[in-house]
């Protein structure tokens, strides 16, 4: 059996930043972090990740774009960009 086959079968998980962003105080101290010191492709994904911990759907329902269109506008390697 392969390393990475005993590894999953010991039961750990992936770590996602998203189960950690459960306050306001979190995620804006995240977001900072990210707009102080990450890249673009860095904002993006911390987007992403903060939408996720708040909810995909709420999110949809807030900004009235459906939940395919915000999983492909944050997903990796997307380039959204805001149009006036």
């Amino acid at each position: 059996m392969g390393k990475i086959k005993q590894i999953e079968n010991m039961g750990t998980s992936r770590f996602d930043i998203a189960d950690y962003l459960d306050s306001k105080e979190m995620i804006a101290e995240y977001l900072n972090t990210v707009l102080e010191e990450g890249d673009n492709a860095d904002i993006i994904n911390a987007i992403g990740h903060i939408a996720k911990a708040i909810g995909m759907t709420k999110i949809s329902e807030e900004t009235g774009l459906s939940r395919p269109s915000l999983y492909k506008a944050l997903s990796d390697g997307a380039k959204p960009q805001l149009r006036q």
